[in-house]
């Protein structure tokens, strides 16, 4: 299968149909996103000790009641010093199970999403949580677990050192902007994290683009919108 025929497959799953007449805009960016996505550098030697420092401290982690029920807890994934960065809410069922986030359908849907502006996260985009641990029923992070486990989320954002976070769904942006704005209002514009003022860009979450597939338009206005916040320099 052709680049281009694989970029049309991804469209189509997040609901966009390159045959109408409209839509000619929109598969031209995909081609220039997919043709100038970046690429994941190797970090410094020191990086493989802090990560696995992380990692080891995430597994056994106690500081709230989430770990008497999880199976395991859930770092993240994709490589360790890359441009990009998706930062979702907490791992559920699947990913607790799995040790992974993003896996299922929500996982999938989110694949076919980055892979529609050239990214995946084996090749140039890192994938994390609020919470590395599951919340029981899939119920909302509670303010003290998310105070225990935003920590563990710094460390990884200054490992990984993106140039743009992606924050997928309502939890994950008000949490990393401290704000209870909602997700409608908080679309579209490019917010600023950290003490490096990274760029960060909110959309939907995949969960919920499954129960709403009428917003996934919405979705892929987000991500060319987060791919156009990127440094001049990142765009070719």
């Amino acid at each position: 299968m052709s680049s281009d025929a694989r970029r049309a497959e991804y469209l189509r799953t997040i609901g966009i149909d390159l045959w109408m007449p409209r839509t000619g805009a929109v598969r031209g960016a995909a081609v220039r996103c997919a043709e100038a996505s970046p690429r994941a550098q190797p970090g410094p030697a020191g990086d493989e000790e802090a990560w696995q420092r992380l990692r080891a401290e995430v597994l056994g982690c106690t500081r709230c009641a989430l770990h008497q029920s999880r199976t395991q807890a859930v770092l993240g994934v994709g490589p360790t010093r890359c441009d990009w960065m998706v930062i979702g809410e907490a791992p559920g069922a699947e990913e607790d199970r799995r040790g992974e986030p993003f896996v299922g359908r929500a996982g999938k849907l989110l694949d076919a999403m980055l892979r529609a502006i050239g990214l995946s996260r084996e090749a140039n985009v890192y994938i994390a949580n609020i919470l590395k641990s599951r919340p029981p029923g899939n119920r909302d992070p509670l303010p003290e677990e998310v105070q225990a486990c935003l920590p563990y989320l710094h460390r990884q954002i200054e490992l990984v050192q993106p140039r743009l976070l992606l924050a997928v769904g309502r939890i994950a942006a008000q949490n990393l902007l401290g704000t209870d704005e909602p997700l409608g209002k908080l679309r579209g514009r490019v917010h600023r994290f950290g003490e490096r003022n990274v760029p960060l860009v909110v959309t939907y979450h995949p969960a919920y683009l499954l129960r709403s597939p009428a917003d996934k338009r919405k979705a892929w206005e987000d991500l060319k919108f987060a791919r156009a916040a990127l440094p001049r320099s990142l765009t070719g």
